[in-house]
């Protein structure tokens, strides 16, 4: 996988970096596993914006993932990479034996041709969905589901792993992107792999109309604000901002906001890096 450094034969080119799309095949996606995507542009069901800067956008059409991988022990072969509008990710477009078609999040180096499989007869190989518990130590994960049969929920975006640490009983401990510490059952299935596209994060946009067309609105600076739209709004002359905050007043920047009384939090080992 590379980048590409645009020559600025125009402004919005200057600083421009897109993705090289090495690893993509094709640019056709399988018709049968589309699916209509309604976008809200940040309201909800009376109309009301409830979410700001959002709106606009090019038109989509959603992927189906198979996030489950459920169909074991049966091998599938890999038909093409390709890129999904609704993820940082490419996926994969795998075809069984018996000629069922699904999409599936694409590890790094996956390559076209390739069989993959999930259940107990896989092997611990890029591509192939394992339960935790049969995973040898100390290898790089991804997509791992957090209750069995639930469906992948971690580390699904591009270019992240998680590493298996240890198996104790019935629950294994993972190292999450995050540089959190926890345990999660160890019936639970994850890829074997990082997920593809790891230069996403070097990308740039080069201009503000890229973010419109990914369906971001402008953000108005807090500290540009009247004290009545923000708590950091408001002062004489170029004001700071004083303690950075939400909207709500919700400290930002080191404030922790998950819940003390948490259920899950008794899994948590080591708690993420500020």
């Amino acid at each position: 996988m590379s980048v590409r450094k645009l020559k600025p034969v125009t402004p919005g080119q200057r600083f421009r970096v897109v993705n090289g799309f090495d690893a993509i095949t094709t640019d056709k996606p399988e018709k049968s596993l589309l699916a209509p995507k309604k976008r809200t542009g940040g309201r909800n069901s009376q109309g009301k914006m409830t979410v700001r800067h959002r709106g606009g956008g090019h038109k989509r059409r959603y992927r189906i993932i198979d996030f489950k991988r459920d169909k074991h022990g049966v091998a599938a072969e890999v038909k093409s990479i390709q890129y999904d509008p609704n993820r940082s990710a490419f996926i994969a477009l795998v075809e069984y034996k018996d000629g069922e078609k699904r999409y599936i999040i694409a590890p790094n180096g996956l390559q076209v041709g390739q069989k993959v499989m999930s259940g107990e007869k896989a092997g611990p190989e890029i591509g192939n969905a394992m339960v935790l518990s049969q995973i040898p130590l100390g290898t790089i994960i991804s997509c791992i589901e957090l209750r069995p049969g639930q469906g992948a929920v971690m580390a699904r975006s591009a270019g992240t792993f998680a590493q298996l640490m240890a198996k104790d009983g019935k629950f294994v401990t993972i190292k999450l992107p995050s540089g959190e510490t926890r345990l999660i059952l160890a019936n639970c299935t994850a890829t074997i792999g990082a997920v593809s596209n790891s230069d996403h994060q070097l990308l740039v946009s080069g201009k503000a109309g890229r973010s419109r067309w990914l369906g971001r609105r402008p953000r108005t600076r807090p500290v540009a604000m009247n004290p009545v739209d923000h708590p950091m709004g408001g002062g004489e002359g170029r004001a700071s901002g004083g303690h950075p905050r939400s909207k709500n007043g919700i400290p930002a920047k080191g404030f922790r906001t998950r819940s003390k009384t948490k259920d899950s939090n008794r899994y948590i080992i080591e708690r993420r890096k500020k």
